[in-house]
């Protein structure tokens, strides 16, 4: 059974205002009013100096379970939101491998699935580990991106990217952090920037990241009542709050916190809001807690995960 040994993440210093970002991503009074008041969105995370492999090795850095055992370290996986990260030829997961020692992983990227790609990669890192004849075997999942271009900086009327990362490591079984199920809905339908798509997407957003929910809450032999806390992609408050509604799940239970500090860290939200939630003691021994997620880009992807501290 998958299970999370160790979280570590890195949260930039410099936090930016979303009111200074207007010019630059051409948001109006208007929009800036709705992102802080009604999306509950107020600054992000920058860190100028250093290139994306600069912000994966400040997380691995962190991660203390790492030292002296990184000859463990079978498969490094970068998951992603966006297909290219970096001009080419430089490949951020290699020079993060080479700096960390990690000779002997196989090193490799998740993207398709957009934002929920950290789940995905989670899930990946547990199959493989799986597979695997060395009982020590680990994985390290890395997640965090730049946000180099326009694209990667806004999502128009949603959210606003942040930069930050986290490193986790994976072992194929464990005590605590044991993945008890992972269920996605693949909306395939949704690809394409064709106005009737985008507002379809919009209307059943909530719909289809429900069903994800409630079938990773079901394969786990668990109702929504038995799980403490979710945590969720950052991508506003607003998206959670009906979500609550339409699942009849508290919203107090929801960990929000890092809405307004961070924004939209890409994958990294779920361990960023891992480690809010372990700092807090709302993870308790052999409780239940649910990471979700949803990603767009070649189609859409909402994800639900659920584990026991």
């Amino acid at each position: 059974m998958t299970a999370i040994e160790a979280v570590a993440v890195h949260l930039p210093e410099r936090r930016v205002p979303i009111e200074s970002l207007a010019d630059e991503l051409g948001l109006t009074t208007m929009q800036l009013k709705l992102f802080r008041r009604y999306h509950r969105l107020a600054e992000i995370r920058q860190q100028p100096q250093g290139d994306l492999a600069d912000l994966l090795c400040a997380a691995v850095a962190n991660l203390k379970a790492l030292a002296g055992r990184e000859d463990q370290v079978r498969y490094v996986i970068h998951a992603r939101t966006f297909p290219v990260v970096s001009p080419y030829p430089h490949n951020p997961l290699h020079q993060v491998r080479d700096r960390f020692g990690l000779d002997r992983a196989s090193s490799f990227t998740v993207t398709h699935q957009a934002c929920a790609s950290g789940l995905l990669a989670l899930d990946v890192a547990g199959r493989l580990l799986a597979a695997d004849p060395d009982p020590d075997a680990r994985a390290l999942v890395l997640t965090g991106e730049k946000t180099f271009t326009h694209e990667a900086r806004l999502v128009p009327e949603t959210s606003v990217f942040s930069e930050g990362s986290a490193a986790c490591l994976v072992s194929a079984d464990g005590p605590r952090d044991r993945m008890l199920a992972y269920a996605v809905n693949l909306r395939g339908e949704f690809d394409g920037d064709h106005e009737d798509t985008a507002a379809r997407f919009q209307r059943e957003y909530h719909s289809s990241l429900a069903d994800a929910i409630d079938a990773a809450v079901a394969e786990a032999g668990l109702n929504l009542d038995q799980i403490d806390v979710m945590l969720p992609h950052n991508v506003n408050a607003v998206v959670w709050s009906k979500l609550c509604r339409r699942i009849g799940y508290p919203s107090e239970r929801v960990l929000l916190d890092n809405v307004p500090v961070t924004g939209h860290m890409f994958c990294a939200d779920a361990f960023v809001n891992y480690t809010t939630a372990q700092a807090a003691g709302l993870l308790r021994p052999g409780g239940h807690y649910l990471i979700a997620a949803a990603g767009s880009g070649r189609g859409a992807t909402f994800s639900a995960m659920v584990l026991t501290h």
